[in-house]
């Protein structure tokens, strides 16, 4: 297996402290509410994601790095509801994590090994 990219190591491992950080937010707010909704379990859920991600992109799961270009690419398109500032920082963070998860030593650091499997 190829030695896995520093900046692969960094990204992930924000992808793990932010989904830790905004999963124990929401989890908060929730536990506050007067009234359960099942409805509200979603964001919460959505906030672990980051979770997952960084954890299978640790592992060198190709699927891992695409998913995680997409969900800040969502957090750019979801940030036009707020303000142009917020926007900026998430079009800032989605150009930064698409350099290092596809840099040429990224690139070879999550592709499949000859042989792998068998």
């Amino acid at each position: 297996m190829n030695k896995r990219p520093y900046p692969v190591t960094v990204i992930a491992c924000l992808l793990i402290a932010a989904g830790v950080f905004g999963l124990s937010v929401h989890v908060k707010e929730l536990a506050s509410q007067k009234f359960f909704h099942w409805a509200d379990l979603w964001i919460p859920m959505v906030g672990f994601l980051p979770v997952v991600l960084g954890v299978f992109i640790l592992l060198g799961h190709n699927w891992a790095r695409w998913i995680a270009l997409v969900w800040m690419a969502f957090h750019v398109a979801i940030s036009f509801l707020d303000s142009l500032q917020k926007v900026a920082v998430h079009f800032v963070l989605f150009l930064l994590i698409a350099y290092a998860l596809f840099r040429a030593d990224a690139r070879a650091y999550f592709r499949p090994q000859k042989g792998a499997g068998t």
